[in-house]
């Protein structure tokens, strides 16, 4: 199954931070992560330099996983030109282009 996360609640950080980030890590998550879609505060977690960025980038570097930021809350945080590499910012659009070439994706679960 290949799936993609949008991050838009006050948990994200933890749930990202002690179970998926972790089980991804291992090979132990069961699916196949396409994308990833932060909201809100949730954007600080790919902020250059912080440690659940570099953690993440390294697994999106090495499975192509697409990691994006909302364009107007990394905009809002004054952090939009300090996102970790290989993440970008965008909006809904696209996220949904950007999805579209994944080859396939069967869910989106909202944390």
């Amino acid at each position: 199954m290949r799936i993609a996360y949008i991050f838009s609640t006050g948990n994200a950080s933890y749930i990202l931070e002690k179970m998926i980030l972790p089980q991804l890590e291992s090979g132990s998550h069961g699916v196949t992560v396409v994308g990833m879609f932060f909201f809100v505060d949730n954007n600080y977690m790919l902020e250059e330099g912080n440690p659940t960025a570099v953690r993440l980038a390294a697994l999106a570097r090495e499975h192509g996983i697409l990691v994006m930021g909302c364009d107007q809350c990394c905009e809002l945080r004054r952090i939009d030109d300090k996102i970790q590499e290989p993440f970008t910012i965008g909006c809904f659009p696209n996220l949904y282009g950007a999805l579209s070439k994944a080859g396939g994706l069967d869910q989106v679960i909202t944390l």
